[in-house]
């Protein structure tokens, strides 16, 4: 997988709070779904690859290491509604439901 995010993957990421992190990861989720809905599995799997690039800078960033887990089980969440069998019985819905929170948390502490 390419690096999508250089910027970010480079050292800015770190500086964002989980809350941002998460809320940016939600921005990718929705474009991924939109795109699943549209039946446009390239430009769907294009944004779910670019929200796992930064659901993996999430886990590497050093702010986080007490949250690895519910880090790590979003990932595997993720991976299992996009790629996977939906074991986790995952909906669109509950996915928007989740980084929705975190959307709106990160515009409340933007300066």
């Amino acid at each position: 997988m390419t690096v999508q995010h250089r910027e970010l993957a480079s050292g800015r990421w770190n500086e964002l709070s989980l809350v941002e992190q998460l809320g940016n990861i939600g921005s990718e989720v929705e474009r991924a779904m939109k795109w699943k809905k549209k039946n446009n599995p390239d430009y769907c799997m294009r944004a779910f690859e670019r929200a796992l690039e930064l659901l993996d800078l999430t886990l590497a960033s050093p702010p986080n290491r007490l949250r690895l887990k519910e880090i790590a089980r979003t990932r595997e969440m993720l991976v299992d509604f996009f790629y996977g069998e939906n074991q986790f019985a995952t909906t669109e819905k509950s996915l928007s439901a989740y980084f929705l929170r975190f959307a709106c948390a990160a515009r409340r502490i933007a300066p």
